[in-house]
C-alpha cells in the first residue's frame, strides 16, 4: 500500500474505514483529500464533477437522512500499488427520512438498500468513480412511485428541455483510469453469464446457478432459486429486447475465508421498445449503467447482486414521451 497511511493495512481495509469516517463521523472535510479535486463521479442519474460536489451532494443527503449507516458487505478489488486499484465496495444502508430533500417532505419512513461504488484509487486518493445506488428501493420504502419521482424532478428541474440529464456516455469524460479489471476465472465466469442472460439466453440460469441461489435487484426486490432469478430478469430484458449489451469491467478473486466472488459493471444502451418492466412501449432511447456482483458455491451461482436505477430509466422516458 505504497503512499497511502499506515493506519490502512490493505485495499478493503482502506475502502471500509473511509467510508464510515465520511458518513457516520461526518467526515466531510477528508474528501478534501481523500478524492481528487477533478474526479468525476458518475451516477445513472447524471455526472458529477470535483471533490466540491461530491462533498455538498454528501451532505444533501445527510440532512434528509441523519441517521445515515452504510455497512460494507464486500470489497472486489483489482491492481496493484504501481497501477493504481479499482475496488468495487458494495454496500448495505439504511437510513430515516427526517429531513425535506430530493425524496420530497420528510415522511419518518425508514429504508434499506444497496449500493455500489466502484473506485479508483492509488496513494490514499479516489481520482475515478461509478456509483449506483437503489434509488427506487429508497422511494417505494418511502411510499413515493419511481416513475412518479422522475416526472417531479423532471418538472423541478424545469422540464424535459432543461432538466439535469441522466448519465450517458457522451457526457463522459476521462478521468485517469482506463483498466479493465483483471483476468482471474471467476470474474470471466459471471461475464459469461451475464452476456448469455442479454443475448436472450435464460437457460443459462439453470444451468450456471445453484438451485438455492439468492438474488438481490432494485427496488429492493429479492428472490430466490431460478423462477426467482428469471422473474426479476426477464421483465426488465424484454423493456429493451433490441438494446446492446456491454461488458465494461470485470473483477474475479479468490480470498481466505470468502467465496469465489466476481463484480462486473456493464451498460446496456438501445430503444424502450418492448412490454416488460417500464410499461408500455414508448420508442424513447435509453442508457442504463449496472453492476452485478456474484458470490459462487460448489452448485453455481449463490448469490447475486444487481444494481441499476429504474428512476433514471423512467427519466429518461419521461424526457422523451
Amino acid at each position: 500500500m505504497r503512499g497511502f497511511s499506515n493506519e490502512f493495512k490493505d485495499l478493503p481495509d482502506y475502502i471500509l474505514k473511509i467510508t464510515k469516517e465520511i458518513w457516520e463521523d461526518r467526515g466531510l472535510a477528508t474528501l478534501n483529500h481523500y478524492y481528487a479535486p477533478d474526479l468525476p463521479m458518475r451516477f445513472p442519474s447524471g455526472l458529477v464533477r470535483g471533490n466540491q460536489a461530491v462533498i455538498n451532494g454528501t451532505m444533501a443527503t445527510l440532512a434528509e437522512f441523519p441517521d445515515r449507516e452504510l455497512l460494507g458487505e464486500d470489497v472486489i478489488w483489482s491492481g496493484d500499488e504501481d497501477a493504481g486499484f479499482l475496488s468495487s465496495h458494495r454496500l448495505l444502508t439504511s437510513g430515516t427520512h427526517l429531513g425535506d430533500g430530493s425524496f420530497g417532505p420528510a415522511t419518518g419512513k425508514r429504508f434499506q438498500i444497496r449500493a455500489i461504488a466502484d473506485c479508483a484509487v492509488k496513494e490514499n486518493v479516489i481520482y475515478d468513480e461509478w456509483l449506483i445506488r437503489d434509488v427506487s428501493g429508497i422511494a417505494i420504502q418511502l411510499g413515493i412511485d419511481p416513475k412518479d419521482m422522475a416526472r417531479v424532478m423532471i418538472d423541478a428541474e424545469g422540464g424535459p428541455d432543461t432538466c439535469v440529464k441522466p448519465f450517458t456516455p457522451e457526457q463522459d469524460v476521462d478521468g485517469g483510469y482506463n483498466g479493465r479489471g483483471n483476468d482471474n476465472v471467476w470474474g470471466s465466469h459471471l461475464a459469461d453469464i451475464l452476456t448469455r442472460i442479454m443475448n436472450k439466453d435464460f437457460a443459462v440460469i439453470p444451468e450456471r446457478y445453484d438451485r438455492a441461489c439468492h438474488i438481490h435487484h432494485p427496488g429492493s426486490r429479492d428472490a430466490i432459486s431460478w423462477a426467482g432469478a428469471d422473474m426479476l430478469w426477464l421483465p426488465f430484458r424484454s423493456a429493451f429486447p433490441d438494446a446492446a449489451f456491454t461488458v465494461d469491467h470485470v473483477i474475479g478473486r479468490e480470498d481466505p475465508m470468502l467465496p469465489p466472488r466476481a463484480a462486473v459493471r456493464w451498460s446496456l444502451r438501445g430503444r424502450h421498445s418492448g412490454h416488460g418492466a417500464f410499461g408500455t412501449p414508448t420508442g424513447a432511447d435509453v442508457y442504463v449503467m449496472g453492476m452485478t456482483h456474484a458470490e459462487f458455491g460448489p452448485w453455481g451461482l449463490r448469490h447475486e447482486f444487481t444494481l441499476y436505477d429504474e428512476v433514471a430509466i423512467w427519466k429518461q422516458i419521461l424526457m422523451q414521451t
